[in-house]
């Protein structure tokens, strides 16, 4: 007989030797993120007027966007197709995305030379700049993402408050404006999940008309017209591996059972993703007769190639294989894949498909804008860790809601 699955607080130790090893490197981060505002983002980073954007744009923000996907692929398939079978995926789904766009803000404002004026985009609108309607999309995204978190925060407190002290009298009051908010988003939360399913697809795509306008700076194995359309193909193709990915090492840290039952469909529903997103990249290559670029070996040709086949092919072949969808470690490789495959893309197109037309050589990261990025990753995870800790965002099995009849329902 098996247990209904509930949405409950991890009640484990925060503190393990992976997690000391995670505060170290974002201690790390941390010291050359101070230098940044300390000294300058030239004190830090190997950017300058030729090559302004980096490895912060390529990845913190670019890959962090895409591979918050899972978000709204999640959302949108539970909440808008009514499949209520995933329910079990999308609140974690819906942290890590949370998070992610949080990320990404911080990654834009250290990128920008004067970080104080991150502000202006939401006051000082510019109707046709494709990066005012990345940043105005985003700002709205993340106001929408933690106006949906807001249910798991009033299912955690709601007759929960139990402030000592000075700050007792607040007790009830909160408790009344958490009634109040846990009434009211009942009743228009499906409002907030179309709202982000929507911005979602929109500053996916304009991500890729960025890269348009730059025009033949840009190799022509990545610029191409339909660049909007690969970026949205590929976030929404990422969406459901990123959950895989996020719910095996949640289950492995946490010494849960993986929901494999969810996870190998989602798997399977990822193959078509991946189908359309490579026929249009390998068509638009062939329409364009772009191929020929790949016999020149250089470090374009090098890396569009790992980008397709390992982050593309392989997984897809993969995903097909019954084997690899009933084994939670195959199953995590191959999302694991098309993940690295989104992150290389977007590093690819930013980075590595950019040249300036007076260069002095290629822009290389530093030790700083590495140890920024990392120490950025290992705090998003140690702020899930916490997360998960305090509010009901992992499904696990409640006993006391077991049915008491002879059949077994299935979570």
């Amino acid at each position: 007989m098996q247990a209904l699955m509930r949405p409950t607080p991890m009640r484990v130790k925060f503190v393990t030797p992976g997690v000391v090893v995670l505060i170290l490197l974002a201690l790390n981060g941390l010291v050359f993120l101070a230098g940044r505002f300390l000294f300058g983002i030239g004190a830090v980073t190997n950017l300058d007027n030729q090559y302004p954007w980096g490895l912060w744009i390529g990845l913190d923000v670019a890959a962090g966007v895409a591979l918050a996907a899972g978000g709204f692929t999640t959302a949108a398939l539970a909440h808008i197709l009514r499949r209520e079978e995933y329910n079990v995926v999308v609140r974690p789904a819906l942290l890590t995305a949370m998070l992610g766009y949080t990320f990404v803000a911080f990654g834009v404002m250290i990128d920008i030379g004067r970080s104080y004026y991150i502000w202006h985009p939401i006051v000082m609108w510019n109707g046709n700049s494709a990066l005012f309607e990345v940043g105005i999309c985003v700002v709205i995204y993340v106001t929408v993402l933690y106006i949906e978190f807001l249910p798991v925060v009033t299912e955690r407190f709601i007759g929960q408050m139990r402030l000592w002290g000075a700050l007792a009298w607040l007790n009830q009051p909160v408790d009344r404006l958490l009634r109040s908010l846990d009434r009211g988003l009942s009743k228009t939360l499906f409002v907030f999940v179309i709202a982000g399913v929507v911005l979602s697809t929109l500053h996916q795509s304009s991500l890729g008309t960025l890269m348009i306008i730059a025009g033949p700076k840009m190799h022509p194995l990545w610029q191409t017209p339909i660049l909007p359309l690969l970026f949205l193909l590929s976030a929404i193709s990422v969406g459901f591996p990123m959950v895989i990915v996020e719910s095996l090492l949640a289950a492995r840290s946490f010494g849960l059972k993986p929901e494999m039952a969810v996870l190998s469909r989602l798997g399977w529903m990822t193959t078509p993703l991946l189908g359309v997103y490579l026929a249009f990249k390998i068509g638009d290559m062939f329409v364009r007769k772009t191929f020929v670029h790949l016999a020149e070996l250089d470090l374009q040709s090098v890396m569009f190639v790992v980008e397709v086949l390992a982050g593309v092919v392989l997984p897809l072949r993969m995903l097909l294989m019954r084997r690899v969808l009933k084994s939670p470690a195959l199953l995590f490789t191959a999302a694991m894949l098309v993940v690295a495959g989104v992150a290389l893309n977007r590093f690819n197109n930013f980075v590595v498909a950019y040249t300036p037309p007076y260069s002095f050589g290629r822009y290389v990261p530093s030790f700083g804008e590495i140890s920024v990025t990392v120490g950025f990753i290992c705090m998003l995870a140690l702020l899930y860790r916490a997360a998960v800790m305090i509010f009901p965002v992992i499904s696990r099995p409640d006993r006391s809601l077991a049915p008491k009849d002879k059949f077994t329902v299935r979570g």
